[in-house]
């Protein structure tokens, strides 16, 4: 058998793909390829399709509930849920680097990642406009690349930080200390 594909909502360094890691290290799974696929649509006609063996994607977080794209996508294909789990979320806010609070003329991200920030965003960035974006990492990923404009920060993971070389200006700045983001696995329906 060759390697499994395990189909991503998310770009590299998302939530989804630190659940997806978690997942294969719990399974002891080896041979796997993870597979971004940023958006659900994209992530359930992979599965569909047998494009991936295995879908992941967030269902529901502690602060911000139910993922509603994720709800949707179900709605509207067919596939098997496997497994469901979960995974303490810290939101951090980045930056490229060197860049300073003063310097920032708006924040992005995906809704559920802001539905998790509400109350630090309005204590501590009150009137900086704040954009919804396809995917947290996506949101880093295009920031380091210039697609973004140097003066916006990106809520997302440290992983993400790392992966695409941006600073950490803010730590954790999600809501709720333990913030856990529930996740489903899913395979081709029958």
């Amino acid at each position: 058998m060759g390697r499994m594909k395990i189909g991503i909502m998310g770009a590299l360094g998302s939530f989804t793909e630190q659940a997806a890691l978690q997942y294969v290290a719990a399974n002891n799974l080896t041979q796997v390829e993870i597979v971004p696929l940023v958006e659900i649509t994209a992530v359930l006609e992979a599965v569909e399709a047998s494009a991936i063996d295995l879908a992941i994607f967030p269902i529901q977080n502690s602060l911000s509930g139910i993922v509603e794209s994720s709800i949707h996508g179900l709605s509207q294909h067919i596939c098997t849920i496997t497994d469901f789990f979960a995974m303490e979320v810290d939101q951090n806010l980045l930056v490229l680097p060197g860049t300073t609070s003063a310097q920032i003329s708006t924040i992005t991200s995906q809704r559920p990642a802001i539905g998790q920030c509400v109350s630090y965003l309005d204590r501590v960035w009150k009137g900086t406009p704040v954009t919804e974006y396809v995917d947290t990492a996506k949101a880093a990923a295009d920031l380091a690349s210039g697609t973004l404009s140097p003066h916006t920060a990106v809520i997302a993971s440290a992983r993400a930080a790392e992966l695409y070389s941006l600073e950490i200006l803010e730590p954790a700045i999600q809501d709720l200390k333990h913030n856990v983001t529930s996740f489903v696995a899913a395979v081709k329906g029958k």
